[in-house]
């Protein structure tokens, strides 16, 4: 198990009942052994919207990170998710996002696989890859909201 996977680990089991946890990066620097961009990195890569989560931070000497699971709340899960998604998503992030939402039993792991190949480079191979994400954000937000 990487450096990574335990701080991941550690702050999951941070987070209260309620979902959240407030935590201070140098501490937790500190406490593994660390640099902060670390921290920075795990919290970006493991804690990112399309996992489901929302991060607000404040630098500074008493500054903080401030974690919230987003609630499971399938309607607010998917406008969740369909921000998230913004402009532009490349298909790393919009399959955390769609698995994401099987583990949070908002959509089916079929349907998860279904939109995933509707989304996927395959069905782009017409397109030219500097429009694959644009398109690929367009699609799934679509997909999502008419779930809804």
């Amino acid at each position: 198990m990487g450096m990574s996977d335990v701080i991941a680990g550690f702050i999951k089991d941070a987070l209260s009942e309620d979902g959240t946890a407030e935590l201070q990066r140098s501490e937790l620097a500190s406490r593994f052994g660390c640099v902060p961009s670390q921290i920075n990195y795990v919290i970006s890569t493991r804690f990112s919207p399309e996992r489901g989560y929302v991060v607000e931070s404040r630098r500074g000497g008493g500054g903080y990170i401030r974690i919230k699971r987003v609630s499971p709340d399938p309607e607010r899960l998917l406008m969740h998710t369909v921000n998230a998604i913004g402009e532009s998503v490349d298909l790393r992030s919009a399959a955390a996002m769609l698995s994401n939402l099987v583990t949070s039993e908002v959509i089916t792991e079929n349907a998860a696989k279904v939109m995933l190949a509707g989304v996927g480079d395959r069905a782009f191979a017409s397109v030219p890859p500097q429009y694959r994400d644009a398109l690929r954000a367009g699609i799934l937000k679509q997909m999502l909201v008419n779930i809804m």
